[in-house]
């Protein structure tokens, strides 16, 4: 089996595939030997389970995961990629690669074809301009994965792993904290990469809930004033809110005050539950 760390081996592999890095794609393979391995075993790819990883790279990740996992399934976007998988990972036979856009695929299907109802994890080395969108599609399917281990750009990390109610926290904060429990695993320097990014990384995994952290009436309405709450984060919630959904100052603040809040009160100060009540208190208003 190819050393898929070693920064001769991958040039090679690339050089005979007539492969180039693609800034449009934010590719940067992982060439520190330490780091994949560790992913795959935090992340929880065991016996009796399966691996679901969103892009492959030249398949360093995947590998440890084949070596874990009962069966890996991987989306990957790159179709370039796709012949020099056939050749990285030709000693596994418990490997998927799937050529799709892990935006626009269809994740039950996915996993279904391939896991059945085997229970799995998802670990992946996330571009940086995706990470939201596909943390928050991961989330949001329901595709009942144990937990989600993911590298991301390390000040993603802290965004996505604060407390909510803490100043780290924004919008995506809150939004994984009512679908799962973050941690933040360990950082991951830039010269783990081939080529090198211009930021450190690192990897988080993200424990799925049975049951959210709050109850609320309208899940549209939470997600849809979290994104207005934080989207302007230096005003209070009245004028964020207000000016975010489209609604009267009055109707806005009434609900504030109905949360049993001030209606000075800022976003990012607000904790998980009396979110959950300005929602119920908005909701109740509105609808």
């Amino acid at each position: 089996m190819k050393n898929l760390s070693d920064i001769s081996v991958i040039k090679d592999v690339m050089t005979r595939h007539g492969f180039t890095f693609s800034k449009a794609l934010g590719q940067n393979f992982i060439v520190n030997p330490s780091v994949c391995p560790r992913i795959a075993e935090e992340g929880g790819a065991r016996e009796g389970y399966g691996a679901l990883e969103i892009g492959a790279g030249v398949g360093v990740l995947t590998a440890e995961l084949a070596k874990r996992a009962d069966k890996v399934a991987c989306i990957e976007l790159d179709t370039r990629l796709l012949p020099v998988l056939d050749e990285t990972l030709a000693d596994f036979d418990n490997v998927s690669i799937i050529n799709a856009d892990v935006l626009k695929a269809d994740l039950h299907k996915i996993i279904e074809e391939n896991f059945g109802d085997m229970p799995f994890v998802v670990c992946a080395n996330l571009p940086y301009y995706i990470t939201s969108p596909v943390i928050m599609k991961l989330l949001e399917s329901g595709i009942g994965a144990e937990s989600i281990t993911v590298m991301v750009q390390k000040e993603a990390a802290q965004r996505l792993c604060a407390k909510v109610g803490s100043r780290d926290a924004g919008a995506v904060t809150v939004a994984v904290n009512f679908y799962a429990e973050s941690q933040k695993l360990f950082d991951v320097s830039r010269g783990s990469f081939m080529p090198s990014p211009k930021v450190d990384s690192a990897v988080i995994r993200l424990d799925l809930r049975d049951n959210p952290p709050v109850e609320i009436k309208d899940r549209k309405l939470f997600f849809s004033m979290i994104k207005s709450a934080f989207a302007q984060r230096r005003k209070t919630a009245s004028n964020s809110l207000s000016a975010g959904m489209g609604l009267p100052k009055e109707t806005v603040n009434t609900a504030i005050e109905n949360a049993g809040l001030q209606v000075t009160v800022r976003p990012e100060s607000l904790t998980m539950e009396q979110l959950g009540l300005l929602c119920d208190s908005l909701h109740n208003i509105i609808k």
